[in-house]
């Protein structure tokens, strides 16, 4: 393998185990920083909104009009993005509303309501395993697209790495903390909650092996056109309301703005 794969692949896998820094941050923090949180994911948001329809949807366009004729490759375009959007949109509608990783979790309602159920419900290690399932399914079309992003544009690769590594933060809260209460063992929170982000290098590992040898133009079109619909439905489906439940401020919208601003100069600087 290149150089360029294994940066794709180190890329991925950082951005997938940022949910060990959820855990870190469930166990020794007694509340969640919001205006932290809201700025931060709606920083997420702003680069993958950003890049999504400055960078890639250019790109994957260039590619399938390259490669199918300026009509067709319109099409293929558009088509492809929505396929993107309805992909991860498919995925939430099957993940039960209590185990998904799109719902807002704070570090303090989270600690009070489990204290409450683990007086009723010693079952919680089944809560917090179902949560990392519902984490890993999410993550891995993420990881495909982490990886197709940073192989192609290794500085793109790192603006998408840092975006999905913030938002998988408070994932990694949503699991760790029933995983703590049902067991006591911080250590085997921490493990669930870092094991629910390798299904992003997973992702990736899927993408070399099953994408990689039929990677032509018309190919990496349909797969970036793709990414940048399942980055934008993150976005404004889970990114953008989330931070906005956490909001104090105008902090979500400043965090949009920062990480706008900051691709746009990196875009002029470096790409």
């Amino acid at each position: 393998m290149g150089e360029e794969v294994w940066i794709a692949f180190l890329l991925t896998l950082m951005a997938g185990l940022a949910t060990g820094i959820g855990s870190l941050i469930a166990f020794f923090t007694s509340t969640t920083n919001t205006k932290f949180l809201s700025w931060a994911l709606g920083f997420s948001a702003g680069v993958m909104i950003f890049i999504s329809f400055v960078e890639i949807f250019p790109k994957a366009l260039e590619a399938l009009t390259n490669s199918s004729g300026v009509e067709a490759g319109k099409w293929l375009t558009v088509l492809s993005f929505f396929c993107g959007m309805l992909l991860i949109a498919i995925i939430d509608r099957f993940v039960p509303n209590e185990k998904n990783p799109h719902e807002v979790k704070k570090v303090e309602d989270m600690n009070r309501t489990l204290r409450e159920v683990h007086k009723q419900q010693p079952d919680l290690l089944k809560m917090g395993t179902f949560t990392a399932l519902a984490i890993a399914i999410h993550n891995f079309p993420e990881g495909i697209a982490t990886f197709a992003s940073a192989l192609h544009d290794p500085t793109l690769g790192i603006a998408i790495a840092i975006a999905v590594a913030i938002h998988n933060i408070p994932e990694g809260i949503a699991v760790s903390v029933p995983v703590y209460y049902a067991t006591g063992s911080r250590k085997k929170a921490f493990k669930l909650s870092f094991l629910s982000g390798l299904a992003e290098p997973l992702g990736a590992v899927v993408a070399f092996l099953f994408l990689m040898p039929y990677l032509n133009e018309m190919m990496f079109g349909f797969i970036f056109a793709a990414v940048a619909g399942i980055m934008v439905f993150i976005s404004l489906d889970e990114l953008l309301p989330a931070a906005r439940e956490y909001d104090e401020g105008h902090s979500t919208i400043y965090g949009v703005v920062f990480g706008m601003a900051i691709m746009a100069v990196s875009i002029i600087l470096f790409m």
